[in-house]
């Protein structure tokens, strides 16, 4: 029986270029593999949005300057001492007690005997009057008969200067030894005529070497002088004489107050007076610088009392009340 020989297939041509395709593209021995998808690109991080920034804070309106408050006090008089060294106390301010007193030396039995001369009362030059007490020589004749031992310096400003109320004030720096007294007060200018005590005496300050630290103020007038004085001390807690200080009064009608720089210590009122005393100081007073030796209070002076002692005067003020 004769062999058949099939036909070629149609198609048999085109299997290489099929076979060909396949491997370009990666076909080999089994199924394509698809060629990976690449990667998306990462989006973009979006920049931070900056933080607005804070409004500026508006600088507070400055506060207003107060205006000043008023003063307390006008200055009425003052002695400021600022003359060349050597100038006396000013004739228009001061006058001189001189003298030892003809009864008990000054009434405390004291031992200066009281000059106009410029060795005991002088300006330094340097702002400051100065008192000197010196012993001297028969200066003058004393309480006792005898010659005084020392010369010193008592100014006043009656008839010149006087004050009714007000602040009076002195700085002052004083000096200490045995029977050494300074002080800083001021009379009723009706002395010559009514006399003392009623013509009231306000001791503004005192100072005896007994008690270094202390000094002290005082109220004369009748029914209550010399040793019934209404005094009180006031301790500075040093030696008095190591620095200046202030001494200063406080006069109101029916009222005196004491002070020491500017600390109230002492007040008196008429209501405060003993049993019998009379108020005696609703009137003009006049003020006093002075430097005793001796007296009742102090004590008489001996070996140890410096030959030459000297109270310095910064200035003198007196001021009215607004």
């Amino acid at each position: 029986m004769p062999k058949i020989t099939p036909a070629p297939s149609p198609w048999r041509h085109l299997l290489p270029a099929v076979a060909a395709v396949l491997t370009a593209c990666g076909g080999g021995g089994g199924s394509a593999t698809a060629a990976p998808t690449p990667a998306p690109a990462p989006a973009p991080t979006p920049a931070p949005t900056p933080a607005p920034a804070p409004a500026p804070t508006p600088a507070p309106a400055p506060a207003p300057t107060p205006a000043p408050a008023p003063s307390t006090w006008t200055l009425v008089w003052s002695d400021e001492f600022d003359d060349p060294a050597g100038t006396v106390p000013k004739a228009a301010n001061w006058n001189y007690d001189l003298g030892n007193k003809e009864v008990n030396g000054w009434g405390n039995h004291e031992y200066q005997y009281y000059t106009s001369n410029a060795r005991n009362a002088q300006t330094d030059g340097a702002g400051m009057l100065v008192i000197t007490a010196e012993k001297t020589a028969n200066p003058g004749p004393c309480w006792n008969d005898k010659p005084c031992e020392y010369t010193s310096a008592r100014i006043h400003t009656n008839n010149k200067v006087a004050f009714t109320y007000g602040k009076v004030e002195a700085r002052m720096k004083l000096p200490t030894g045995k029977g050494v007294w300074p002080a800083f007060w001021a009379l009723g200018t009706d002395l010559a005529t009514a006399g003392w005590p009623k013509s009231g005496e306000i001791d503004i300050m005192e100072f005896v070497p007994q008690t270094p630290n202390t000094t002290y103020g005082t109220l004369h007038g009748p029914g209550y002088s010399g040793a019934q004085g209404i005094g009180k001390p006031v301790d500075l807690g040093a030696p008095v004489i190591n620095d200046f200080h202030t001494y200063t009064i406080i006069k109101r009608p029916n009222e005196i107050v004491w002070y020491v720089d500017g600390k109230e210590y002492h007040r008196l009122t008429p209501a405060l007076l003993p049993a019998g005393g009379t108020w005696v100081f609703e009137k003009p007073f006049f003020v006093i610088l002075n430097l005793a030796i001796g007296g009742d209070w102090p004590g008489a002076p001996d070996a140890t009392t410096p030959a030459t002692s000297q109270m310095k005067v910064d200035w003198v003020r007196i001021y009215k009340e607004n």
